[in-house]
């Protein structure tokens, strides 16, 4: 079984700056896609970025620019480095896995396999 644990959210100011983990452990083969979705109050959940195996990443026109995912120790954690964070940006942030070998980013959520809790990330203005 594989277990995604994402850490780092909390309450900062608009203009502010976290950054997000997501550390992979358990059967931790086939992670070929890393991704972060997040899940506004009475929203749908969206796919924020991502990165490939071969460290293709994709970003939502909302956070190009100011968000930036990397992969690190064996692929086996991925990090979001939030900038000039927005109260829009409030959401629960999730960590996701796609096992399916791709070149790109897959940019729905049925496409991933296994999911972490989350981590609420809260701006305020």
């Amino acid at each position: 079984q594989l277990q995604l644990v994402e850490s780092g959210g909390g309450l900062v100011q608009a203009g502010g700056s976290l950054r997000l983990s997501c550390t992979a452990s358990g059967r931790t083969y086939s992670l070929y896609t890393m991704a972060w979705f997040r899940q506004a109050p009475g929203k749908e959940r969206e796919l924020v970025a991502g990165v490939t195996w071969r460290n293709n990443t994709y970003y939502a026109d909302s956070v190009k620019d100011r968000f930036t995912v990397s992969r690190v120790r064996a692929k086996l954690t991925m990090y979001l480095s939030m900038n000039n964070l927005k109260p829009e940006d409030t959401a629960v942030y999730y960590c996701a896995v796609d096992r399916a070998y791709t070149e790109a980013v897959p940019t729905t959520r049925s496409e991933y396999d296994d999911w972490g809790r989350g981590t609420q990330v809260t701006v305020s203005s």
